[in-house]
Parts: structure tokens; C-alpha cells; sequence
């Protein structure tokens, strides 16, 4: 099996957006002498942005100079509910015959870029093959998420019993849509300490709540803060492609947040919230004040409390300096994982043609086996012995030994000695939420910030999104779980009143509460992915819906015939995959499949949020 993996390949993002803009005047954000010793910086770069600075809008209506248009096919050369790619001289168009009529969209996932072509259409959506991402035909809108854009929708015209394809030049070679999103049209000149939405995290809840809120028509004062250096970035490409570059992991360019008068506070940590007088008070002593505040901090990784833990050369990987840094080290060396999850096995997988040796530690007796299940665990932990990635499980770290102030040794508990130049450590994580507990606002004995179903706090005008929170899931009887997925992250941003603010939404966007609710698991290992979603409705059990294993010819092939129905597009987190096959690069019982979900959904380390 081990012929099956080579090099693996590292997805480069790229994000281009063009959209029309208005004219805006003057914003600053400044301390406004409330005790800050600094001036902040609004998205990374300078306190304001003059009109001058604006950059030249596009006509939304390309000319016909811009266009294309050809016949693309014969209309009996699809049948219904077919997908094919055709070419149209600046690029390529995904076809689709659904209900007898034709429509032309995006070829090209958006997010990482997946061929739609091998996706799954259904009920006039199709849905992407690697991570779940839903499009609607007709329109070419996201509905379902991971990912910011949507699709470029084209025209079709029959003649003749050809099919003809008009599309702008430009489109084609974009391969993506932003939404049109309004500006900021309230001057923060003279109220540089106040803003109407305060959004505390820059992570996928965060700036996808911000972007919501535009895309509503929201025009006043937006500001995002993050402990970060960067604007928002990708950060669970980190693990997965260790020596991809910022502008590789960049979710907006610096131009976008300009553009749309969203402001972005890096370096800026939030230490406690006023909850009575709205304000956000930060750690060099600036406070800011908020009509309506969300709270999407996100996690802290654990770290190893074992002698020598501070020695250098010992990371978390939670910026792109450290993954960076990681690789570097490792780079014909011993590396050494501790902690068998995701990001630790796609660590491991990464380094393995890259690094001398891999060693990876962890105290279950399997890899993945709280959220795989036992047999598949062992399935995935032979692939990576074929790999020369040894394991020393059912055992922990117990010293960290240096040499010159470095990483030389890792001793286990085993009394094994591993030789080390670098260690990655990914043994879980805990809620970001250690600055709310003097606040007044709600955190359970682990730390989450429960929520209701529109994720509300305990307190008025403030909510939460993303992995730091627990929701009510009905399909779990309105149990209180976390679900600390990407996917779950973009739908709770949405999803949030906070994007309700704008006016349109507050009516028809909550936590699904009859439908059902998808998320969709997915891990890089060694050159090839791993991929599930789980989908339970209130009419029958839960059920595995997809699992896929992408760019690698699968051995197996077990048939799983459902037929769950879409539901209506107001609600995007309800939207669930349509049927397809159920494959392994192994053998996937009934048995195993039943374990997988089992183990996926219910896994007691769901709720602890590890």
C-alpha cells in the first residue's frame, strides 16, 4: 500500500476579487487619548485610508470587447442531472443539465480549487468533492460552506440544438465571485473609540460574520481585532502545507478590507469586556467601545508541562512563521510529533520525505481512535509505518533534554529516548476565553461560551461563534455541544445575528433546528485525503452521507443509496450532501462504517473540544 502515496502536494490559494465599490470619506482609528501608549494600525498598515487611496472600481457589466460566446455542445449530449467541462477560449465553464435546462457556472471550487466536474449534483445544487462546498446552479451562490466566494454564472442559449456559452473574459480566468458588499459610510473621525460592531477574532466566524454584515447592506463602523500579526489567513493549511508562504494562506487580500471599510487590528489582544458600558478594554490600556459585540477568540493549544518544556526548537504551529520555521528545522533531521490527531498526523505526514526521521507519540493505542474508530485508526497508522513514520504509543512525553538552549532529546515515559532537532505538539486545545471571566458573560466549567440558537449570550448585544462556543443541536435534543471544524466556524459567522444586523437576515438565519446539520471532516495524509461528512435528519438516524478518498484510486467501493432531500437555501448550515459512494483506500465494513460515525459525532472529545 505504500506505492499509493508520493510527494505530497502542497494546494497554493490564491484569491483574486474584483468588485464595484462607492466612494467613501475619511476613517481613522486612533486611541482618542483613552489611555492608549500606542497608535493601532487598521489592517496591518496605516490608522486611515483617504479617498485618494481607494482603488479603481471595474464596471460590474462587462462590454462586448469582454465577452466570448461559442457552442459548446449538442443539446442531447448531456442528460439530466450530468455535469461536463467545456472549453471557452479564456477558460473553462462547468456545464450542467438539470430538470432539462442548461446552466453554465465556475468550473473551479473556490476555496482550494477542486474540479466541480467530479463533485455531486443534486436538487439543483452541486456540491465540491474535497470539502463539501455547495453551490446553487442558478445562481452560482455559496450555500453551504467552507469557503468565502461563489461561482461566476453564465449565460446559456439553445440555437439550433446547440448549446451557446456567453462569458466575460475576466470571469473566466477569476474562477470565483465575491458578493457585492457595501462600504462604510460612517466616518470614524471624532469617534475613533467606538464602532458599531466589534468582532473579537479574525478567524473564519469572524471574518465571515464581517463580510455577511457588508453583503447585507450593513454600512457602519466594522472593526476586527486579532492576536495575530497578520490579516485573516487559512490557518488549517498550516499543518497541511508547512512551507506555504502568507500570500499562499491570505483569505483577502489587504486591498479587499480597504475596500469595504472593514478594520483589522493586529497585535491586539483583548484582556476584558465591559459588558455594562460596552467596552472592549485591550492589554496596552485602549478601550473601544461597541453597540453590538462578537466574541469568535477561538482556542489555545495545549502544551507539554513536562521538564524542559521550554527549550527551543518546541512549537504548536500556530502562525505561518511557525510552520515555516518547522520545516526548516526538520528538513533532512529527526522531528518528532506529540499527539495523534489531525494536525499532528498531518504534521507528520508532511515532514515524512522531508526529514530524516518521524517519530510521533500519542497515549491512545491507535491514531484518530476517539474520532475514527479502532480499525480504521490501525488502517491509517500501517499507511504511515509504510511511510517510515514510527509510532511509540500508549506512552507520553517526560523530559525534553537540550543541547546549547536546543531541542536535542525527547524521553518518554517508556524510558525511551528519542533524538529530536525539532518537536511538534498537538495534543489538543482549550477555549480562548480566559480574558470573559470577570465579564458577567456566561462560560461553562471547560471554558466554552454556550449560546442559544441564535447565538446569543447571556448578555444582550453580545454573541459568540466558532470553536470557543457550545450550541444547541437538535438532532442531539438540543444538547450543547462544540463542533471545532472550519466548516461550523463559516456557518456560525453567518449564521450569528451579528450578520443579522444588517436588516434582511434577522428573520431566516439561525441554527438549524428541524434540518439537519452537516460537518465535514477532512485531514492531508501523505499525498492523499481523507475525506467523511456526516449528516443526521430529524426523520431517520444518522447516517454517513460521503466519505471520499480523493486523488488515489480506491480499492473499495461501498454503495451508500441515500436520498436526503436539500432543504431551503435561506438556511445554508442545513444544507446536507446529496447520495454518494462510501470509500476507503482499505476495507470498509458495515461494521467500520457504523464505528466511524459513532465515533465522529458522539465521541465524548467533541464536547471537550478537542
Amino acid at each position: 500500500m505504500g506505492g499509493c502515496f508520493s510527494k505530497p502536494k502542497p494546494v497554493e490559494l490564491k484569491i483574486e476579487v474584483v468588485l464595484p465599490e462607492k466612494d467613501r470619506g475619511k476613517e481613522e482609528l486612533s486611541a482618542g487619548g483613552k489611555g492608549s501608549p500606542r497608535a493601532y494600525q487598521g489592517n496591518g498598515t496605516a490608522r486611515h485610508f483617504h479617498a485618494e487611496e481607494r482603488l479603481p472600481a471595474p464596471h460590474p457589466y462587462p462590454g462586448a470587447q469582454d465577452c466570448l460566446e461559442a457552442a459548446v455542445c449538442h443539446i442531447k449530449d448531456l442528460e439530466n442531472g450530468q455535469m461536463r467541462e467545456v472549453e471557452l477560449g479564456w477558460g473553462k465553464v462547468l456545464l450542467v443539465k438539470d430538470n432539462g435546462e442548461f446552466h453554465a457556472l465556475g468550473h473551479k471550487c473556490p476555496h482550494y480549487g477542486a474540479p466541480l466536474v467530479k463533485g455531486v449534483l443534486s436538487r439543483g445544487r452541486v456540491r465540491c468533492p474535497w470539502h463539501g462546498a455547495c453551490f446553487n446552479i442558478s445562481t452560482g451562490d455559496l450555500e453551504d460552506f467552507p469557503g468565502l466566494d461563489s461561482l461566476h454564472k453564465f449565460q446559456v442559449k439553445i440555437e439550433k440544438e446547440k448549446v451557446y456559452v456567453r462569458a466575460s473574459k475576466q470571469a473566466l480566468q477569476l474562477q470565483r465571485r465575491t458578493k457585492v458588499m457595501a462600504t462604510c459610510i460612517s466616518p470614524s473621525a471624532g469617534h475613533s473609540s467606538s464602532t458599531n460592531v466589534l468582532i473579537v477574532g479574525a478567524g473564519a466566524a469572524g471574518l465571515v460574520c464581517a463580510e455577511t454584515l457588508r453583503q447585507e447592506g450593513f454600512s457602519d463602523r466594522i472593526v476586527l481585532c486579532t492576536l495575530d500579526r497578520h490579516l485573516p489567513y487559512d490557518r488549517p493549511k498550516l499543518s497541511k502545507s508547512l512551507d506555504a508562504q502568507l500570500e499562499q494562506l491570505a483569505l483577502r487580500p489587504k486591498e479587499f478590507f480597504r475596500a469595504h471599510g472593514i478594520e483589522v487590528l493586529t497585535e491586539a489582544q483583548v484582556v476584558t469586556v465591559d459588558v455594562r458600558n460596552k467596552k472592549a478594554v485591550f492589554k496596552d490600556g485602549f478601550k473601544l467601545e461597541y453597540s453590538k459585540l462578537l466574541l469568535a477568540p477561538g482556542s489555545s493549544p495545549k502544551t507539554l508541562s513536562c521538564k524542559g518544556k521550554d527549550v527551543e526548537n518546541v512549537f504548536t504551529i500556530r502562525t505561518p512563521e511557525d510552520a515555516n520555521r518547522v520545516v526548516r528545522l526538520a528538513r533532512g533531521r529527526n522531528a518528532v510529533v506529540v499527539g495523534a490527531g489531525f494536525l499532528g498526523m498531518e504534521v507528520a505526514a508532511y515532514l515524512t520525505e522531508k526529514a530524516h526521521s518521524v517519530s510521533v507519540v500519542e497515549l491512545e493505542e491507535t491514531p484518530f481512535r476517539r474520532f475514527l474508530g479502532e480499525r480504521v485508526g490501525r488502517a491509517l497508522m500501517k499507511m504511515f509505518e509504510s511511510n517510515r513514520v514510527k509510532f511509540y504509543m500508549q506512552t507520553e512525553v517526560s523530559e525534553l533534554r537540550a543541547q546549547d538552549g536546543k531541542l536535542k532529546e525527547v524521553v518518554l515515559k517508556s524510558s525511551k529516548v528519542l533524538r529530536a532537532d525539532v518537536c511538534v505538539v498537538g495534543i489538543g486545545a482549550v477555549p480562548a476565553t480566559g480574558f470573559l471571566r470577570q465579564s458577567g458573560i456566561g462560560l461553562d466549567s471547560r471554558g466554552f461560551i454556550p449560546v442559544n440558537k441564535m447565538m446569543q449570550t447571556n448578555v444582550p448585544g453580545v454573541f459568540a461563534a466558532g470553536d470557543a462556543v457550545t450550541f444547541p443541536l437538535a438532532w442531539r435534543n438540543n444538547r450543547k455541544v462544540n463542533i471545532p471544524h472550519w466548516q461550523m466556524a463559516h456557518a456560525q459567522g453567518t449564521t450569528s445575528p451579528a450578520a443579522a444586523w444588517g436588516g434582511r437576515l434577522s428573520q431566516s438565519l439561525s441554527l438549524p433546528q428541524a434540518n439537519p446539520l452537516s460537518c465535514w471532516p477532512w485531514v492531508l495524509l501523505t499525498g492523499s485525503a481523507i475525506q467523511g461528512s456526516v449528516a443526521a435528519c430529524p426523520a431517520s438516524p444518522m447516517q454517513v452521507v460521503k466519505a471520499a478518498h480523493r486523488d488515489l484510486p480506491s480499492q473499495t467501493s461501498v454503495q451508500c443509496p441515500l436520498d436526503i432531500p436539500f432543504h431551503q437555501p435561506q438556511c445554508p448550515t442545513s444544507l446536507v450532501p446529496p447520495p454518494a459512494s462510501l470509500s476507503f483506500p482499505f476495507v470498509l465494513r458495515d461494521t467500520c462504517s457504523a464505528e466511524f460515525l459513532t465515533n465522529l459525532c458522539s465521541h465524548p472529545g467533541r464536547e471537550r473540544g478537542v
